[in-house]
């Protein structure tokens, strides 16, 4: 099967500093993939080059095929790229409800035409966001700031708006972080409804190695912001070089 995204030698320097060295790997549709390794492994630095908050030193990335390393984020997620981060990124200003209809309005073809127009005439986007802060269980807060919710809940909003955009590859940076154990299966069950929508890519940033065992199709590991392994997870967890890198087991060499 075609690749949905792919990265061809990804590279970003910060100086003499290489935070992601040479990364080649492709993602295909129907599938989840875990990035992990250790902190300051170049996992988030990975999601931001995929995603366009920052540009490579060199290599591309790739989406259906085509080479979109040079467009913005914003651009790339018109393409089908949607990203929830590690830190939400939410209008704070705006009421819960307010969040998700926005995207949902962005979404829909034409929509741009009616960003001046009265957002309550539009009941079907009003509709599509209600069903979504459901899903996520955030029903009770849709008229509040989004400012005033505490983390978690944050977290779950980001969720919906990131699925309000409909994009053909999600990008989880640690969904769960923040979260009380209560909050987790609420996230988790979402994510393993959209792995049954064959036609969607998922990766996710996700340090909880029970979380990563139960939702992940594939590992790969980074490390030193190289690509160390890559491979199911039963072979990649026992893999001497990620007990190593990501468990602590002993010092990887440099040159891994």
């Amino acid at each position: 099967m075609a690749p949905m995204l792919e990265t061809r030698a990804l590279t970003i320097r910060f100086g003499g500093h290489v935070a992601v060295s040479d990364v080649s790997c492709s993602f295909a549709p129907g599938s989840l993939t875990a990035i992990v390794g250790p902190n300051g492994a170049g996992k988030t630095t990975y999601f931001n080059l995929i995603s366009g908050q920052l540009r490579a030193s060199s290599g591309h990335v790739l989406l259906d095929g085509e080479d979109i390393s040079t467009l913005p984020a914003p651009l790339r997620t018109q393409r089908g790229l949607g990203r929830a981060f590690q830190l939400t990124q939410l209008f704070p200003n705006l009421s819960v409800l307010e969040n998700v209809r926005l995207a949902v309005q962005a979404r829909r073809k034409g929509a741009a035409l009616h960003f001046l127009s009265i957002w309550s005439d539009h009941h079907d986007w009003t509709a599509r966001a209600e069903e979504l802060l459901a899903l996520v269980r955030l029903s009770d807060r849709r008229h509040a700031p989004a400012s005033s919710l505490p983390h978690g809940d944050q977290r779950k909003l980001e969720v919906a708006i990131l699925m309000a955009l409909e994009p053909r590859v999600y990008m989880f940076d640690e969904p769960t972080a923040g979260m009380s154990v209560d909050e987790v299966p609420v996230i988790l069950d979402l994510i393993r409804a959209l792995k049954v929508q064959r036609d969607k890519t998922i990766l996710l940033v996700e340090h909880k190695m029970d979380v990563v065992r139960e939702l992940a199709d594939r590992i790969i590991v980074l490390h030193n912001g190289q690509l160390v392994a890559d491979g199911d997870p039963a072979t990649v967890i026992a893999s001497p070089v990620v007990q190593q890198a990501y468990l602590g087991t002993a010092p990887l060499a440099e040159s891994a």
